[in-house]
């Protein structure tokens, strides 16, 4: 094996997948001599690969862990296997965007017959307890290169009246929200700022047409999802948190979901929560912490709901009488 770099390679593949190789072992299966596997050694290490080297009979070579991560080299089915786990960790918020941004690089590296194997085990190999609308990985990998390229998009979406229209957008940035992908973006039409949940969208189309990058109005993109988002300020179930903890100090420690949050006359913060279900709308709640005193107020049910789910914890956590 003439090439240098080819031969690098290779023996990389190697010690990935070996505990430890004795030098003679890896001449033979290189077909190279001692000073020119010594020599790939070192240019592996100059790349940030821990190769240890221990002489002697018993010596050898080692991949070590290290400091940080260099490449990887991975065979077709582990790199199908990588892409499926991401596609699903994206698509289901685990991660965020740092699942998304692995997925998107993975991806551009595989050849077409590895693209198809990842999107046939991904729709047919249906994760339990998935429901309502999915989202296309496709569409969150051609919307996270165009985010990346600030290239303009086209594509169909349905409302949430179930009414259908083509938007014409430059992408700015995808947030997760639960297990809801949304495209925070410029709309040319408008002439303004939109959010899209990419489950209602379809016909994606890249234009090719790059632009300057623009500025949002906001700090966090993912407090125009929340501001926006009518799905997630209409809930059946309602109440508003009384909190004594100033406006600043809650949002330090809720981050986006502090949203709609005001300071009170008492120096305190109402924090107004909601849900479709008892068990969405004391989720936020749950997470105070202990040591802030807090109130509820809301409607006569939810109230006495929220009543009886404390005194359940308090039984079930109250050790048993001598």
């Amino acid at each position: 094996m003439a090439d240098p770099t080819a031969r690098a390679l290779r023996l990389l593949s190697l010690l990935q997948t070996h505990r430890s190789w004795s030098g003679r072992e890896l001449r033979d299966r290189l077909g190279v001599s001692a000073r020119t596997l010594r020599r790939d050694v070192d240019r592996l290490r100059e790349l940030g690969y821990e190769v240890s080297a221990r002489p002697g009979l018993d010596g050898g070579y080692r991949l070590e862990a290290g400091g940080r991560l260099p490449p990887l080299l991975l065979d077709d089915d582990e790199a199908v296997a990588i892409a499926v786990g991401l596609r699903v960790a994206a698509v289901q918020g685990l991660g965020e965007h740092t699942a998304l941004s692995a997925l998107v690089k993975l991806e551009q590296m595989l050849a077409p017959h590895l693209r198809r194997r990842v999107a046939a085990l991904q729709e047919y190999a249906v994760p339990a307890g998935r429901r309502g609308r999915t989202v296309d990985p496709d569409v969150v990998a051609e919307l996270a290169l165009a985010c990346r390229d600030h290239e303009r998009v086209r594509f169909r979406y349905v409302t949430a009246l179930d009414g259908e229209a083509a938007r014409h957008v430059e992408p700015h940035t995808l947030v997760s929200n639960g297990l809801r992908w949304y495209l925070v973006c410029w709309d040319l039409d408008r002439e303004d700022w939109r959010t899209f949940r990419l489950d209602r969208l379809s016909g994606l189309l890249r234009t090719g047409v790059r632009t300057a990058p623009r500025e949002l109005p906001v700090d966090d993109p993912a407090e125009l999802i929340l501001a926006t988002d009518t799905d997630s300020r209409s809930y059946p179930l309602e109440a508003v948190v009384h909190l004594d903890l100033d406006l600043e100090e809650m949002r330090k420690h809720f981050g986006v979901w502090a949203t709609g949050a005001a300071p009170n006359e008492s120096g305190g913060t109402d924090w107004p929560v909601g849900g479709r279900s008892f068990a969405d709308l004391v989720y936020g709640p749950a997470w105070i912490p202990p040591e802030v005193t807090w109130t509820v107020s809301g409607g006569e049910e939810v109230v006495s709901a929220l009543a009886h789910f404390g005194r359940r914890l308090t039984e079930a956590t109250t050790p048993p009488a001598e």
